[in-house]
């Protein structure tokens, strides 16, 4: 079966024939995609080995991503076309830069760090909030051949001095402060503890002072932004090697040293500028938006490099789904800048969901210019998907994959041929994606039969070659397990159509009395619940079973529902649609969920609080401080 499985939906020839070229004729796929991008040296090795015996694409051909993402549309005489919006509701802020006034202005900063002793291969970290500075800081890098590492803004000190020991960055980049909803966030203070802590010292700190809050820079290592960058010197680009790092992104675990994941120039450049056509369907002159953050993945391929490579306008959104100001937030971006095509994590329709269960603040704005409507970073539950589907007149597209894949394992290709959506599931594979699902013992599952989602070898362009430092944890975490196979950590299984639904992380997966069943197949059944917002199902260890679920819920905005009634209705709800094997019998309310700033639920750190098991809460927390307040409810609920 594998990549070869039966797509039975009737009309998939395109897609079909498209997908069964990619792994018949992986090097011809991939060159004719590889036409697209102005290469300095054409690559004639599609496909290759390196040192470490990793495949490698394009390994002979040479590029430089700025000028593909800049420099190529100014040189077409697109250059007065719109490349960035910066929309920043919590500065009251709307500003449009052209290509050439991005390439002008990334051509500076470049020739700055070149003047501070940047070269090619040389590492920078940007520490920086969601401003257009940063975008230009990562393009710059990118235009001398340096390697940029972005660290979220805010980061705690000690997680922000693992980074810069394990990268070794000549310069660091920062902004004296970021702006969450009303906070304002001193960077600075962070920063500086980092550095202390650190035993790598950076030669220099280029700050971009904010007006609300001035960092004190420090004489000898710090410089002003806006006064290196006014009396640097432009330069142009400099070639760099197809197989050579354009960036390092850091996972973030839960415990123990980060992982640099590292992308490469060449493969990156061809993935992303082939999926913005063949997944998101845009191209030149299309508005794209992706409300991320620059700190992850999803920012660096769609609001960063993806758009700018295929001539699009991007949105860069420094606001909240909720808060800034209302719940009607993303409505008013999609309206005002006339985005064509929309890309967000679930967890931020399950807030506005939360604040506007109706989604009645949609009717004051006209968004008939947005065509798709994908979201990605985690599951697309499907209560989320029948709310989108109801008030949205577009194709809801969810779509799968990682910071280690840099684009789409699945999609929904709205430029190839838009298949149906099945609530659940992110369809099929990418091109050039070989997906199986396994079991423990390496066979492959037939439909319908949950096990692990792994990736056979050769995995297609952009995809890491290496954990920065640590090819050995490389092969150890990804490879060890199933070889041949790239292991994605995601378990989940396929349909008789073949359609991809991934039920969450292998460690959700919970064990009851010998059944093993999946935290996100419940979770499905108690957010169905017409009271609850949002939710999480946990596998917590009991001394009968094992292990038993218990859900976590936010409630909607203004319902109000007696507590003992809910958990008696979402226990019969578990029982009739996954069975009594489930167990579930235990469902409390809480004031808020523990996340990521990228929306993901900690599950894992809320398991080990309640089976008291020594924890680690990670430095990518939204806010420390849901701990507390988890913890309470938890004793008061006898949990604890």
């Amino acid at each position: 079966m594998g990549g070869s499985l039966g797509i039975t939906t009737t009309n998939a020839t395109s897609y079909a024939q498209v997908y069964q070229r990619s792994l018949t004729e992986p090097e011809a796929f991939w060159a004719e995609q590889a036409k697209q991008i102005p290469w300095i040296k054409a690559p004639t090795k599609i496909l290759d080995k390196d040192q470490n015996d990793v495949w490698r694409w394009f390994a002979d051909g040479e590029l430089n991503s700025c000028y593909v993402a800049l420099d190529q549309h100014v040189e077409q005489g697109r250059g007065d076309h719109i490349a960035l919006i910066y929309d920043s509701p919590v500065t009251n802020t709307v500003a449009h830069y052209s290509y050439s006034e991005m390439r002008d202005w990334t051509a500076r900063v470049a020739g700055g760090l070149q003047e501070l002793g940047v070269t090619k291969g040389d590492v920078v970290i940007i520490y920086m909030p969601m401003v257009p500075e940063t975008a230009v800081a990562m393009l710059a890098c990118a235009r001398i051949g340096a390697i940029h590492s972005v660290v979220f803004g805010g980061f705690a000190p000690r997680e922000l001095a693992m980074r810069i020991d394990d990268s070794a960055p000549k310069v660091i980049m920062a902004a004296s402060c970021g702006i969450e909803v009303d906070k304002v966030i001193a960077y600075q203070p962070l920063l500086n503890e980092a550095i202390e802590i650190a035993a790598h010292k950076p030669e220099h700190v280029v700050m971009l002072q904010r007006p609300q809050a001035l960092a004190t820079l420090q004489s000898g290592r710090d410089l002003d932004w806006q006064t290196w960058q006014q009396q640097a010197k432009p330069v142009d680009c400099v070639p760099v090697a197809a197989t050579d790092p354009l960036y390092i992104l850091y996972t973030s675990g839960t415990t123990g040293k980060p992982k640099g994941i590292v992308r490469d120039n060449g493969g990156h450049a061809v993935a992303l500028r082939y999926s913005m056509q063949a997944i998101y369907n845009v191209g030149v002159g299309d508005v794209y938006w992706a409300a991320s953050d620059v700190g992850w993945v999803v920012g660096h391929s769609y609001i960063v490099y993806g758009p700018l490579f295929a001539g699009c306008t991007t949105v860069l959104f420094e606001g909240k789904p909720v808060r800034t100001p209302d719940a009607g937030a993303f409505w008013r971006v999609l309206a005002e800048h006339k985005v064509k095509s929309f890309f967000v994590a679930p967890t931020a329709f399950r807030a506005m969901k939360k604040e506007d269960p109706d989604c009645k603040l949609l009717a004051d704005y006209d968004i008939s210019n947005l065509e798709y409507q994908f979201v990605a970073g985690e599951r697309l539950d499907p209560p989320t998907y029948h709310w989108l589907k109801a008030h949205l007149d577009v194709p809801i597209i969810d779509h799968w994959w990682q910071t280690e894949t840099g684009w789409s394992i699945c999609a929904n290709m709205a430029g190839i041929e838009l298949l149906e959506c099945k609530a659940g599931s992110c369809t099929l594979p990418a091109p050039g994606w070989d997906l199986r699902i396994l079991d423990e013992a390496g066979q492959e599952l037939g439909p319908n039969q949950e096990g692990a989602i792994v990736i056979k070898e050769p995995m297609p362009p952009s995809s890491f070659p290496t954990v920065w430092g640590d090819h050995g944890r490389y092969m150890d975490s990804y490879w060890s397990q199933y070889p041949g196979f790239y292991l994605t950590g995601d378990g989940g299984y396929r349909d008789e159509d073949g359609y991809v639904f991934v039920m969450g992380r292998t460690d959700d997966v919970m064990n009851v009395a010998g059944h093993r069943l999946s935290t996100g197949q419940i979770e499905e059944v108690v957010a169905d619940h017409g009271a609850v917002a949002e939710c999480a199902v946990i596998g917590i260890a009991d001394q009968e079973k094992g292990q038993v679920p218990m859900g976590l819920l936010l409630l909607k905005d203004g319902v109000n529902i007696d507590a003992a009634t809910l958990q008696a209705e979402l226990v019969q709800l578990v029982r009739k649609s996954v069975g009594p094997i489930a167990n579930f019998k235990t469902a409390i309310v809480v004031k808020r969920l523990p996340k990521t700033r990228s929306g993901k639920i900690l599950r894992q750190v809320i398991r080990k609080i309640i089976d008291q098991q020594p924890y680690t809460v990670p430095s990518t927390i939204d806010d420390p401080l849901i701990i507390d307040e988890l913890k309470e409810t938890l004793i008061e609920h006898g949990l604890l």
